[in-house]
């Protein structure tokens, strides 16, 4: 496996996140990155609690771990901070 710097992990992280949503079929063809090595970064990442869907689907469509992810990362925003992240 080819070594990957943190700004392009950092650009993978964004891009599966709300409120982009990017699959990533998309990723790893945009990005000439292969999939299993998308799904390790995606696995680590919800291991740690981020927020990093499983799924394309809205919100609504959000498991209970998704949810309780988003509900950790939002605690500490202001109004503010929180209306932004919610665009």
């Amino acid at each position: 496996m080819r070594p990957y710097n943190e700004a392009v992990k950092a650009d993978v992280r964004r891009r599966m996140g709300p409120p982009h949503r990017q699959s990533v079929a998309e990723i790893s063809q945009e990005l000439r990155i292969h999939v299993i090595t998308l799904y390790k970064w995606r696995k680590a990442w919800r291991l740690r609690r981020e927020v990093v869907p499983a799924t394309q689907k809205e919100p609504e469509g959000s498991g209970p771990a998704d949810k309780f992810a988003v509900v950790l990362e939002t605690a500490g925003f202001n109004s503010a901070e929180f209306g932004a992240y919610c665009r």
